[in-house]
């Protein structure tokens, strides 16, 4: 019989943690490898990255800001795979979230506070709509929510770009729209230093100092609130039963009495809202406009490394999003600092997404490894 200890190990080692964290080093490892192929120090590189991210509070901010927009399109893929549905379409749901805040945000004049409220429920709502698109179609007409998802983007793209061009919205002599109103924002910081006391705390205090100077807001906190939210929906609730039921097995689940049609449509509504929550808080916190855009910006289909990364789990979101949140800033510095190539993230990320996608090779070189422990 087997001990407890052995068999908690071997639970650690056959679960996603364990293959996510080798996957990360496996990553890591890769980028050395090309740093060092092409000429540059990997330590040095890796710690030129470090002190990006963690080098003054002002880093670790602008590290918060860059993850809070990738958790939240994380979450909308993660939400859409645990149902049996894979959300492409958290591009376009945040493009669409992003431009009705803005709307809302820039005509709409309300006092602060119920403002941004308003501002906020208007673009999830819109991007849940338009989330729900693409499950309408699979439910109805059987059109599969990858090409439903993926035609979305490119509507939400250019329908953004001709609604920002329309006179008594676009700002003259620019690419962009008019900035929303002040009371439509959710920056912590950025008002209360301009009072008297923010003004003395400012002067008195170098950290505090160093993190005004970026906008941070209360996009991070809307992030977890929202992860604890997914989790408990699916974990907690009816609803999350049967929507996991239709992911598992739909004619399992409709022999039960679910009604699967109805789940797909729900599902990728609060997909798509998750989504769109992400480009609302990111243009209340941080652009407070949304501009012209020649190609997509990426949000989205990051969204479904970091789901994926994550383990499409709620919490495992929120901490993927941090990690690509920190190559993602951090990273760069490596050209400027160094003149190593930027895109070396990018082959770091890119390989950790593939060895995720690889549990069975990481389990077998961790087999390979208990055993040589054996011999």
């Amino acid at each position: 019989m087997k001990s407890k200890k052995n068999s908690l190990k071997e639970k650690i080692f056959s679960g996603n943690l364990i293959i996510t964290l080798v996957s990360i080093l496996l990553g890591i490892i890769v980028g050395a490898i090309v740093l060092k192929i092409a000429g540059y120090s990997p330590i040095e590189a890796y710690t030129v990255m470090i002190k990006g991210i963690f080098g003054k509070p002002k880093y670790m901010a602008y590290t918060i800001i860059y993850a809070t927009p990738l958790i939240m399109t994380g979450l909308s893929v993660a939400f859409a795979f645990k149902t049996g549905l894979f959300n492409i379409g958290a591009e376009g749901q945040f493009i669409i979230g992003a431009l009705v805040a803005t709307l809302v945000g820039y005509f709409v004049k309300l006092p602060i506070g119920i403002h941004a409220i308003v501002v906020f429920v208007a673009a999830i709502t819109a991007a849940g709509l338009w989330g729900g698109i693409a499950g309408y179609l699979k439910a109805k007409f059987g059109v599969h929510e990858v090409i439903a998802t993926i035609m979305l983007n490119w509507i939400a793209l250019y329908l953004s770009n001709y609604v920002i061009m329309l006179e008594g919205f676009k700002r003259p002599n620019s690419e962009a729209s008019y900035k929303i109103w002040d009371t439509a924002t959710i920056g912590i910081l950025e008002k209360w230093r301009y009072t008297d006391p923010g003004r003395m705390w400012f002067k008195a205090h170098p950290v505090l100092q160093s993190i005004f100077k970026t906008p941070v807001n209360l996009g991070i906190i809307c992030a977890i609130l929202l992860a604890v939210a997914v989790w408990f929906i699916l974990n907690k609730t009816t609803l999350g039963y049967e929507l996991r039921a239709v992911g598992s097995n739909k004619h399992a689940a409709e022999y039960g009495g679910i009604n699967v049609n109805k789940s797909m449509i729900i599902s990728m509504t609060i997909a798509g809202s998750l989504a769109g929550a992400a480009g609302a808080l990111q243009v209340m916190g941080v652009s407070k406009q949304v501009a012209i855009l020649a190609a997509m910006e990426g949000y989205g289909f990051d969204g479904i490394a970091v789901s994926l990364i994550g383990s499409n789990g709620a919490f495992g979101c929120v901490f993927a999003g941090i990690l690509f949140g920190a190559l993602k800033y951090g990273g760069p510095k490596i050209q400027s600092a160094m003149g190593a190539p930027s895109e070396v993230v990018s082959i770091v990320m890119g390989t950790i997404v593939f060895f995720i996608a690889m549990p069975k090779f990481i389990k077998m070189i961790l087999t390979v490894g208990k055993r040589k422990e054996v011999k």
